[in-house]
This record gives structure tokens, sequence and C-alpha cells, in this order.
């Protein structure tokens, strides 16, 4: 039987959903404006006339940029660091989360361990320091400088060992019970448990490393090293980098350069930036409403 509604409960409804959609408008319109833009002839651009619908549509900016090669280069950068990244990250994670989230009778120095990654959060050496220690480690103008630095995300640790150690003991016990070792109770009990925690810190990770643009403008002295957030962020600093190199390119490089102007050109390339964190995200949503250790343990 449906159950009749009171008026100021469908008052509350209606507003909700109405600032629900607001909200929505607000984070969305400016990505349609960006693909409008990327999308617009070189006038109507520079005239400011494109606002959410593209006026004299073209993908020449698209086109530009593929034949250019350096946004390209960029992107296969980034590729590598994240997926090294994510990798070495969870599993950093993970190994040092499992042991942590033991009781200080199954692992004495639990506590002193635990103080000194928690120490590393709110103490740094700073950035002089962290460059010396990446310079003199032989990592500049290399990968392992954008993954290494960062290999353990101790907030993404604390994360995972927090809820480890509030799993049912019984779970653990179980597995001992049935012959299982500590690698196997890792793999085959605790972490498919775990897995909501691990798909968060997973994004967490993965938005971070694709995100991140400072770590390639101090630790990379070659522009064809940087990844495509270091990358874009020169390009929109400085729009005529994207273009200095167009006098020695090949016509069809020129053909399209003379199409687009550095605003629709950086609009197409933010645009295209975004893809891989909006196709990420809709996988992963669904493990943060999951429930997580319901039905875990029977009886």
């Amino acid at each position: 039987m449906k159950i009749k509604q009171s008026l100021p409960r469908n008052i509350f409804l209606v507003f909700n959903y109405l600032f629900l959609v607001v909200i929505a408008l607000i984070c969305l319109l400016p990505f349609v404006n960006l693909l409008a833009i990327s999308f617009s002839a070189k006038l109507p651009v520079a005239a400011g006339e494109v606002s959410f619908w593209p006026i004299g549509f073209t993908t020449d900016a698209y086109a530009f940029i593929m034949h250019s090669g350096a946004f390209t280069t960029a992107l296969i950068v980034s590729i590598k660091r994240t997926v090294l990244g994510v990798c070495i990250n969870l599993v950093l994670i993970i190994l040092t989360a499992y042991p942590l989230s033991k009781s200080k009778k199954d692992f004495r120095l639990r506590s002193v361990y635990s103080w000194y990654f928690v120490a590393t959060i709110l103490l740094s050496g700073g950035m002089i320091p962290m460059y010396m220690v990446v310079r003199y480690t032989g990592l500049i103008d290399s990968i392992w400088s954008l993954v290494l630095p960062g290999a353990l995300p101790v907030f993404s640790m604390l994360v995972v060992m927090n809820y480890m150690r509030s799993l049912p003991q019984e779970l653990e016990e179980a597995a001992y019970i049935d012959g299982a070792n500590h690698t196997q109770t890792l793999l085959k009990v605790i972490l498919p448990v775990c897995a909501p925690t691990i798909a968060t810190v997973t994004l967490f990770a993965f938005v971070g490393h694709w995100n991140s643009w400072f770590d390639g403008m101090i630790y990379m002295n070659k522009v064809e090293n940087y990844p495509m957030q270091s990358y874009l962020q020169t390009v929109v600093i400085n729009p005529e980098a994207f273009f200095r190199n167009t006098s020695n390119a090949s016509a069809d490089i020129m053909r399209f350069a003379a199409m687009v102007n550095a605003r629709t050109s950086n609009a197409a390339q933010l645009f295209l930036a975004t893809i891989p964190i909006l196709l990420v995200y809709p996988f992963l949503q669904k493990y943060f409403t999951t429930g997580l250790v319901m039905g875990s343990v029977k009886g």
C-alpha cells in the first residue's frame, strides 16, 4: 500500500530536488562551456560569443592536438605515471596497513610504527630536501621521480588500517583454523571484505597522480618528460608555448594552427584531460555505498 506524503514533506522534496539540480548545474555548466569552446571556430571564441553551444562547429582544435604530438607524449607519460603510482601505492598501503591493524599482543611495536607514520604527516623536510634526495638518487628526468617520493600515502594507509582493525576477529581466526597463513588470510579473507575501502583509496591515488603537476615541473628538465598536467599548466600560463614549435612543423600542423587559437586548443586539451576521471569514477562509485561487513560473520 502506498503511503500518502504530507504537504510539508512534498514541499521539502521539491526544494531539495531543486537545490540538487542547481548544484549539479553549477558543476556541469563549466564543462559544457569548455566543450563548446573546444568545438567552436576561431573568431567566435576570440570575440567571446561562445557560451554553452558551439558556434561554427569544427574539430580543428582536436586535429591540431593530435597532429602536434606534444599532448600525446604528455598523455603517455601521465598514463605510465598513474599506472605505476597506483599499483605501488596499493601494494605499500596494504602491506603496511595489515600488520599495523593487529593488536599489541600480535605485533608489539605496532604503536611505535603507527606514530612513526603519523609523524610524517605532521612533519616534513620541505621541498628543497626532497628535491636534493631525488637529485642525488639519480631520479631527475625519470618517471620514478613522479612515483617514488609519494609511494606510501599515509592518510590512505591509516584509512585502510582503521577499517581492517574494525573487522571481526572471527574472520581471521576461522582462516587460521582452516590452516591459512598470513598471506592467504590477507589475500583471500581480508582484502575481499575491504573492497569498498580499497576502491576508495584507489580513486584517491588515481586522482592524485593524474592531477599532479608541480612535481613534474621541478623534477623534469625536459619538456618531453612532462606529465600531462604539468604540460597543460605550462600551456595555460604561457599559451604561446603551444605554438612555439609550429614554425618547423609539417604543413598539416601549420594549417590547423592557422584555424585555432590558444583558447580553443587549451579548452580541447583540458576537456580531454578530464575524460579519464569521468570514466573511472562511475565504476568505483558503486563501492562507496556497498555494505562493508554485512554478512561476513554468520551465526
